[in-house]
C-alpha cells in the first residue's frame, strides 16, 4: 500500500508542477527562515544556562531611591549587599564578588591594556564552576597579589611558557602572581574576564570597612541558594535586614535601597541596568523575531492547505472512483498524508540546501556568528524534525479529511463541481496571511524610521572629526608636567585643532554616579543624585556645547578649581526652573563646597534610547581617561596625524599602549544592536510577504484555471478583458482588504509597546500604515494579474474546448 501511496503521489507531484513547485519553495523558505530565526533565539534564550548551578544562581540587583523616587537601577549595585545577604540567610550558600577594573598588564616587554578585568573573591570561580588547565582554582584568589588568567590571556602574555608563579605586573608597579589558567567564557555568557585578581588585593587597598558599606556602589555580587530554596521568599526578607543594618544611616540622607534577585539565566535578556558587565541582549527583539520565524512558517502551511482545498474538485472523481472500488476513509486519509509527507519531505531537503547557502548572509545581517556546527547539534535537528513532522500532519490533515469526505455518488454525478467547498476557509487563511504581512511590512517601516530618526538628530554636542586617546595608567608624579607638555606638542601636530582631557565622552552612560548633592544651607532631604563628568578647561568649546546662561571654566579664574556646569536636567533636578536662577549658587558635593558657574543644555550622552541624565561638570585639568582631539582635513589625511600623535603620546607617556578610536563611530556601535535587528526584521518580513504571495500566485493560476469555459463565455456574450480582470480580481482582493482592517488596530498596539523603549521616539502617523498598505495590495494585485490577465486574453474557442 505504501508502494500505491507513492507511486499516486510521485505522479500528482509532476503532473502539476507548478503546484509542486509553489508548495515546496514555499515550505522550504519557511523552513529554512524559521531554523535560522529559533538557532538565533536559542542562542539568546542560552545565555549562562550551561554553568551547572545556573539554576540556584541569581544575581543581586539593586535600585536605589532618593525621597521615595527612583534614581538609579544598578546591576553591580552597593559594596557590602553581598555579605550582609550571605551572612543573614542559611538559605545562601556562597557569595561571588566582582569589582571592574582596567589598567596596563605587562610582562618583560609585552604590554596590553586590560578592559576586561575584575577584582573577584575567592567563591567566584568554584560557583561558576570554574574547570582550570593549568593550576587550581582552590584558594587561586584568596591571597593578596594573585591572579587568574583565561588560555587566551595567558597565552597573549605567556607564550607557550608556563604561566603559574610568574609576576604580571599592573600599571608597571604592583605585581599579581598567576596562580591558574581557566578556559576562556564562551560566547553565550554576559561575563566576559580576561583576569581576574584578587579581592584580598583591593581589600589591602581601600580598606576593609569600604567593602562592607552602603554608599559605594559598581560592585557585583552573585549568591548561590541551597537547592530548593525560594528566591522570591528569600527578595521579600531582605529589606528587613536591610533596615536592621543601615537603615538610620538612610533615613539621615533620604535614600534608601530596593533589592531584586535576578536568575542567572535571565540577565542577559533584562533590561540594560547601570554598570552591566556588558550590553545586554533585547528580549524584545527576540520575541518579535520568534513571532516571524511562526509567521512565515504558518505562512507556508496556509498556502498548501489553500492549494489542496482548492484542487479539492479536481481530485473529487479520484476519490470517488477508489470509494465506489472499495476503498475506506481511513486508506484515503493515508494517502493524501502520504503526499503531505512527500512534499515536506523534499521542502526539507532544500531548506537545508538554503540554509547552508544562505548562512553566511544571515550572520552578517544578524551579527551572529552561527556555523555549520549546528548542524551536528541535537537542538537543531530536533527543531527540524518537529516543523517537518508538524507540518506533515498540520497542512496535509484538513486537505484529507475534506477529500476523503466526498460522496461517490455526488462526486460521479458532478455535483461537486458548482460547490464552493472549502472556499470559506481559505478565504479565511488568506486573511491571516495578510494581515501577518500588513503586520510585518509595517513594523519594518517603523523600525527603520525609528532608527533613522535617531541616528540623524542633533546630540546637543559635535562628536564628527574626533579622535579620543584612551589616557593613560602608567603614571607618576611628574605626570601634569607631561600633560601640559603632551597638549602643546600634539597642538603643533599638522590637522589636529585642539585637545581636551576628561573622564568620559559620549557614547555610554556616565560611570561616575554621586549621591547626596545639595545645595549650601538646604535641608538634607533636598540631597540628589547626579552623573558626574570631570572636564578640563577646553571641553565644553571643544565639544560645541551650548551656555544657557553663565560661563564656561576659565584659566583666568584661580577659583573654578571650585566651579561646576550644570546641565538643564541638573538644574531641574536641584529644584530650579530656569538655569540664571543657579548662577552662583553653592552645593555641597561629598565634604566640599562648589561654586555653579555656568549652565549648559542638555545633550545626548548615550543613544536616544535613554532620556537626559541630570550631569555635572567638574573641572579636573588633568583628567587621565580619555584625551579628545578634534581633527582638520578628510579621513585620508588623518593616518598621518594619527601617526605624529602616538609618537608624541609614546614619549610622554611610555610604559602604555596607544589605544584610540574615532568618536561618531563609538557613538554608532549604540545602534548596532538596533540596525541588526532592523535589517533582520526587514529581510524576513519580505520573506513572508514572498511566500504569502506565492501561494495567491499558485490558487489565482488554479482558480483561474477552473473558470476557463465561464471566461470563455462571457468573452462570447460580449466582456471585455477589464470587465473579465475585474471580476476574477475582485474575489482574490476582497480578503487582502479585509485583512488590512484587522491588521492595523492590532499592528498600531504592537508598535507603541515597542516604541515605549525609547525616551526619544517617532510618533504613529497614518501614513506609516497607509504605504505599507499599499504595496502590499500592489504585489497582491500583480500577483493575481499575472494569472487573470493570461485568462482573459486566451481565445474563447480555446476556452470553450477545456475540460
Amino acid at each position: 500500500m505504501l508502494t500505491n501511496f507513492f507511486t499516486i503521489a510521485l505522479r500528482n507531484l509532476l503532473k502539476h508542477k507548478i503546484f509542486s513547485i509553489i508548495n515546496i519553495a514555499g515550505l522550504a523558505i519557511g523552513m529554512a527562515a524559521a531554523l535560522l530565526i529559533f538557532q538565533y533565539v536559542r542562542f539568546e534564550l542560552s545565555y549562562d544556562k550551561f554553568e551547572a548551578h545556573a539554576a540556584d544562581i541569581y544575581r543581586i540587583q539593586m535600585d536605589r531611591y532618593n525621597e521615595g523616587k527612583l534614581s538609579t537601577r544598578w546591576a553591580a549595585g552597593t559594596a557590602g549587599i553581598g555579605p550582609v545577604v550571605k551572612d543573614a540567610f542559611p538559605e545562601v550558600t556562597s557569595l561571588a564578588r566582582l569589582y571592574d577594573w582596567r589598567g596596563v598588564m605587562s610582562y618583560q616587554d609585552k604590554e596590553f591594556r586590560e578592559e576586561n578585568m575584575y577584582f573577584a573573591n575567592d567563591g567566584f570561580l568554584p560557583m561558576f564552576s570554574s574547570a582550570t588547565t593549568q593550576g587550581s582554582i582552590t584558594g587561586a584568589l584568596s591571597n593578596v597579589n594573585t591572579a587568574v588568567l583565561t588560555t587566551s590571556a595567558a597565552r597573549k602574555y605567556f607564550g607557550s611558557e608556563n604561566p603559574i608563579g610568574k609576576n604580571l605586573l599592573l600599571n608597571k608597579k604592583e605585581p599579581f602572581t598567576v596562580t591558574a589558567v581557566v578556559p576562556d567564557p564562551p560566547a553565550n555568557t554576559h561575563l566576559k574576564f580576561n583576569i581576574l585578581l584578587s579581592w584580598p588585593t583591593w581589600v589591602k587597598w581601600v580598606g576593609d570597612p569600604m567593602t562592607t558599606q552602603w554608599g559605594w556602589d559598581g560592585f557585583f555580587a552573585y549568591i548561590q541558594l541551597r537547592p530548593g530554596a525560594d528566591p522570591h521568599q528569600l527578595e521579600k526578607k531582605i529589606p528587613a535586614v536591610i533596615q536592621a543594618k543601615w537603615g538610620e544611616e538612610m533615613k539621615k540622607s533620604k535614600e534608601g535601597i530596593v533589592v531584586h534577585l535576578q536568575s542567572l539565566g535571565n540577565i542577559h535578556l533584562s533590561p540594560n541596568y547601570m554598570l552591566e558587565a556588558e550590553a545586554n541582549g533585547d528580549g524584545k527583539a527576540v520575541k518579535f523575531l520568534s513571532i516571524i520565524a511562526l509567521f512565515i512558517i504558518a505562512i507556508a502551511w496556509i498556502n498548501y492547505i489553500n492549494l489542496s482545498t482548492a484542487r479539492s474538485i479536481e481530485r473529487a472523481k479520484e476519490v470517488g472512483i477508489r470509494k465506489t472500488l472499495g476503498s475506506i476513509r481511513r486508506d484515503l486519509i493515508g494517502q493524501f498524508l502520504f503526499e503531505s509527507f512527500l512534499i515536506n519531505s523534499f521542502a526539507v531537503i532544500l531548506a537545508l540546501l538554503l540554509i547552508l547557502a544562505c548562512l553566511p548572509i544571515f550572520n552578517a545581517v544578524a551579527g551572529q556568528s552561527l556555523n555549520l556546527s549546528m548542524l551536528s547539534t541535537a537542538s537543531f535537528w530536533s527543531m527540524l524534525i518537529g516543523i517537518f513532522l508538524v507540518g506533515t500532519v498540520l497542512s496535509g490533515l484538513y486537505p484529507a479529511f475534506v477529500l476523503s469526505s466526498f460522496k461517490p455518488i455526488a462526486v460521479l454525478k458532478g455535483r461537486l463541481a458548482t460547490t464552493s467547498h472549502g472556499s470559506l476557509l481559505r478565504q479565511t487563511l488568506v486573511i491571516g496571511q495578510f494581515a501577518a504581512s500588513v503586520l510585518l511590512m509595517v513594523g519594518t517601516f517603523t523600525v527603520y524610521r525609528q532608527l533613522n530618526y535617531m541616528q540623524h538628530q542633533d546630540l546637543g554636542v559635535q562628536i564628527t572629526q574626533t579622535l579620543v586617546l584612551k589616557g593613560p595608567r602608567v603614571m607618576d608624579s611628574t605626570y601634569d608636567n607631561k600633560l601640559t607638555g603632551f597638549r602643546d606638542e600634539v597642538l603643533r601636530v599638522p590637522g589636529v585643532n585642539s585637545i581636551s582631557a576628561s573622564t568620559e565622552v559620549p557614547g555610554h552612560k556616565v560611570g561616575w554616579n554621586a549621591g547626596g548633592i545639595k545645595e549650601v544651607g538646604a535641608d538634607a532631604t533636598k540631597a540628589r543624585q547626579y552623573r558626574v563628568i570631570g572636564v578640563d578647561y577646553d571641553f565644553a568649546t571643544a565639544f560645541g556645547m551650548h551656555f544657557l546662561a553663565g560661563r564656561n571654566f576659565s584659566r583666568d579664574f584661580r577659583s573654578d578649581t571650585g566651579a561646576v556646569l550644570f546641565n538643564e536636567s541638573a538644574v531641574k533636578n536641584m529644584g530650579f526652573n530656569k538655569p540664571e536662577d543657579v548662577l552662583n549658587k553653592r552645593i555641597d558635593f561629598w565634604g566640599k563646597q562648589y561654586t555653579i558657574v555656568g549652565v549648559v543644555s542638555n545633550h545626548h550622552q548615550e543613544s536616544l534610547r535613554e532620556s537626559y541624565d541630570a550631569h555635572i561638570f567638574r573641572l579636573i585639568p588633568d583628567a587621565n581617561t580619555y584625551y579628545s582631539l578634534k581633527l582638520t582635513g578628510s579621513r585620508d589625511s588623518w593616518p598621518a596625524t594619527i601617526t605624529a600623535v602616538k609618537t608624541q603620546y609614546k614619549s610622554f607617556f611610555p610604559g602604555n599602549p596607544f589605544d584610540y578610536f574615532f568618536l561618531d563611530d563609538r557613538f554608532a556601535e549604540q545602534y548596532k544592536a538596533d540596525q541588526q535587528f532592523g535589517e533582520t526584521f526587514g529581510i524576513f518580513a519580505g520573506l513572508a510577504i514572498f511566500v504569502s504571495c506565492l501561494g495567491l500566485l499558485g490558487l489565482a493560476a488554479f482558480v483561474t484555471n477552473q473558470r476557463t469555459k465561464e471566461i470563455g463565455i462571457r468573452k462570447i456574450a460580449g466582456a471585455s478583458v477589464g470587465n473579465i480582470l475585474s471580476l476574477l480580481t475582485r474575489d482574490f482582493m476582497r480578503p487582502v482588504l479585509l485583512s488590512f482592517l484587522i491588521a492595523i488596530p492590532l499592528t498600531w498596539y504592537a508598535l507603541e509597546k515597542w516604541l515605549d523603549n525609547y525616551a526619544f521616539r517617532i510618533s504613529l502617523t497614518p501614513l506609516l500604515f497607509i504605504g505599507p498598505a499599499l504595496l502590499i495590495l500592489a504585489i497582491a494585485l500583480l500577483t493575481v494579474t499575472t494569472q487573470t490577465l493570461k485568462a482573459a486574453n486566451t481565445n474563447p474557442a480555446r476556452s470553450l474546448r477545456t475540460e
